[in-house]
C-alpha cells in the first residue's frame, strides 16, 4: 500500500469490518430481490428439491456477480463505502477479476464450516444459528493471527482491506 496516499488511513478495525458485513447482509437481500422474484414466478414458487438447489445456485451466482463487479470496479460495495473500507491488492492496486473471484469463493468460509457441521449433526433452528455465529466469531479471529490484521481469506487471495480517511469537509458548504 503506498504510504503517501492521503486517502488511506490504515487497516480498518475488526469491529468496523464486522459492522460493514452486517450492513452488507441487508444489501445482499436487496440485490437478490429482483432475481428471486423472477425466479419464483418462473418456477411458480415450487419447493421441489431440485428447485431448492436452483434457488441456492441463483443466490450464489447473483451475489458473486455483485461482489466481483464491485470489488474490481472501485474496490468497494455500498456498505464498504459507508464504513470507508476498500479492498485492494496487497500492493494497493485495483483488485483483478481473478483475485476478486478467489476472494468471493474464500469468503464463503465464513459460513460453510458451520453449514457442514449443522448438516453433519442434524442441527436445526437455534442450534444451527449458534453454529453459524460460532463459525463467524472463529473466522473473524483469524485477523488476530495476521501481522497486518487481515482476514485469512484476504491473505490467501492476495488482497487486503484498507481504511479510508474521512473526506475533507467543504468549508463553504458548511458556512452557508
Amino acid at each position: 500500500m503506498p504510504a503517501n496516499n492521503p486517502a488511506v488511513a490504515g487497516v480498518p478495525s475488526v469491529r468496523r469490518r464486522l459492522m460493514s458485513m452486517v450492513y452488507e447482509l441487508l444489501l445482499g437481500f436487496a440485490v437478490l430481490f429482483l432475481p428471486f422474484l423472477v425466479f419464483e414466478m418462473v418456477v411458480k414458487a415450487s419447493h421441489a428439491e431440485v428447485v431448492e438447489h436452483m434457488r441456492q445456485a441463483l443466490a450464489f451466482l447473483v451475489l458473486g456477480a455483485y461482489f466481483i463487479h464491485q470489488w474490481t470496479r472501485k474496490g468497494q460495495t455500498l456498505a464498504m463505502q459507508t464504513w470507508r473500507i476498500r479492498v485492494a491488492m496487497a500492493d494497493g492496486a485495483t483488485v483483478t477479476p481473478r483475485a476478486a473471484t478467489v476472494r468471493y469463493l474464500l469468503c464463503w468460509l465464513w459460513v460453510l464450516p458451520a453449514a457442514i457441521v449443522s448438516w453433519a449433526f442434524g442441527l436445526h433452528q437455534w442450534h444451527a444459528l449458534i453454529a453459524l455465529l460460532v463459525g463467524i466469531v472463529l473466522w473473524s479471529l483469524t485477523a488476530f493471527l495476521d501481522r497486518d490484521r487481515q482476514f485469512l481469506h484476504d491473505r490467501i487471495a492476495g488482497t487486503r482491506l484498507v481504511a479510508l480517511a474521512k473526506p475533507a469537509r467543504n468549508v463553504k458548504a458548511s458556512a452557508a
